[in-house]
C-alpha cells in the first residue's frame, strides 16, 4: 500500500491509517507501506512535522494494492497543483483501490475520478466540496463511504475508521476489532461513530445541583428518570427544572437521559455476553423493543448488529485469518 505525501497534509490523516495497516500485521497481514512524495524530498505538514518519503511517485510499484490519499486543511494548493492531479490520476487508476482521508477527497474529486460517485468528507468542508465538484454526490453525514473501488472519509481520525473497514474486508471482523482494540479506538465511536461521551459533551452547568445530576444519571442509567423524580434530585419544580437543564447544559433532560442510555447500552454490548434482554434492562430502556428503536433512530444499526460489529471479545485462536496483497 502506498501513502501520497504533499505538503499541507494533516499529520494524522498520514498517521492514523499507517499506524492501523502496521498493526494489522500483526494479526494476519502482510501489508508493505510505501511513503512517497512527487520529488522524493520532504514534506511539511499542517502541524509543521516533516515527513521523509521512502520514495518517489515514480519508484511506486505499479501493482498497488491500496493507495492512501491525506488530506490537507487547506485543500486549494494541492487541487491546482498540475503534477499532482496527475499523479494521482494515474496511482488512482491502477490501484486496486483508493482510500481519501478528510479533505483528501479535493485531490482525489480534482482527477475527476470522483464524478457520478458517492463521497464523504469532513462536514466543515462538504459545501465547498459539493460547490467546487458538482458532479459528485457530497455525504456530509457519513463517518467513510465506498463507492466502486473508492473510499472516502471524514473529518481527521476518521481515516483509522476507514482503515480499520479496509482491514475487516482485507482479514476479516477478528482481525479488524483485534487492531481497535490494540489501539484502544472500538469504544470511541458507538455505531454513530461519532466519538463522544455523553457526559463530557453537554456543557459544564454552573448550577451545582445540575452538575450533581449529570452524575446521578450517567452512573445510574437503570433508574427510572421521570421528568418529577429528576427535578425532586435538583431541588426545584419540573417546570424550572426543564428551564434549567437546557439553559445550562444546551439540551432536554429527556435527551440526555436518552442518549446516556444508550451509551451504556453500547458498552454493555461490546463488553459482555449478556442477552439484549438484560442488557436493556441494566441500560434503562426497559425492553429489547425500545432500545431497538433508539439503536435504529440514533445509530441506524440494530443491537445485535453493533454487537457483532464492536464486540471485545477475544478471536479464537482456531480462527483462520485470511492474508492481504499489499
Amino acid at each position: 500500500m502506498a501513502v501520497l505525501l504533499y505538503d499541507g497534509v494533516q499529520l494524522l490523516d498520514v498517521a492514523g491509517p499507517v499506524d492501523a495497516f502496521t498493526t494489522a500485521n500483526k494479526h494476519g497481514g502482510r501489508y508493505v507501506l510505501k511513503t512517497a512524495s512527487l520529488t522524493g524530498g520532504a514534506v511539511h505538514t499542517c502541524a509543521g512535522v516533516v515527513l521523509e518519503p521512502d520514495c518517489t511517485v515514480a519508484e511506486l510499484p505499479r501493482d498497488i494494492g491500496t493507495l492512501i490519499v491525506p488530506g490537507a486543511p487547506d485543500w486549494r494548493p494541492a487541487i491546482l497543483d498540475r503534477s499532482l492531479r496527475q499523479a494521482l490520476t494515474e496511482l488512482a487508476t491502477s490501484a486496486r483501490r483508493t482510500a481519501a482521508v478528510c479533505a483528501g477527497a479535493f485531490p482525489l474529486a480534482a482527477t475527476g475520478l470522483l464524478n457520478g460517485r458517492r463521497a464523504a468528507t469532513h462536514w466543515e468542508l462538504a459545501p465547498h466540496l459539493a460547490h467546487r465538484f458538482p458532479k459528485i454526490n457530497v455525504d456530509a453525514e457519513s463517518i467513510f463511504v465506498r463507492d466502486g473501488a473508492f473510499y472516502t472519509s471524514a473529518g481527521v481520525t476518521s481515516g483509522i475508521d476507514l482503515t480499520l473497514a479496509l482491514i475487516e474486508e482485507d482479514l476479516g471482523a477478528d482481525a479488524a476489532r483485534a487492531v481497535a482494540r490494540q489501539l484502544v479506538v472500538f469504544l470511541a465511536r458507538p455505531g454513530g461513530q461519532s466519538q463522544f461521551s455523553v457526559r463530557a459533551q453537554v456543557r459544564h452547568p454552573r448550577t451545582p445541583a445540575l452538575r450533581a445530576l449529570l452524575d446521578h444519571v450517567t452512573a445510574n442509567p437503570a433508574v427510572d428518570h421521570t421528568l418529577d423524580s429528576l427535578a425532586r434530585y435538583a431541588g426545584v419544580s419540573p417546570r424550572h427544572f426543564t428551564r434549567l437543564f437546557r439553559a445550562e447544559t444546551g439540551t432536554s433532560p429527556a435527551r440526555f437521559v436518552e442518549q446516556v442510555r444508550l451509551e451504556a447500552a453500547c458498552n454493555l454490548l461490546v463488553t459482555g455476553t449478556d442477552s439484549l434482554d438484560t442488557v436493556a434492562r441494566h441500560a434503562g430502556f426497559g425492553s429489547p423493543e425500545t432500545m431497538r428503536r433508539v439503536f435504529q433512530r440514533e445509530l441506524g444499526v440494530t443491537p445485535g448488529a453493533y454487537r457483532a460489529r464492536f464486540s471485545t471479545t477475544a478471536a479464537s485462536s482456531h480462527q483462520r485469518l485470511a492474508s492481504t496483497t499489499p
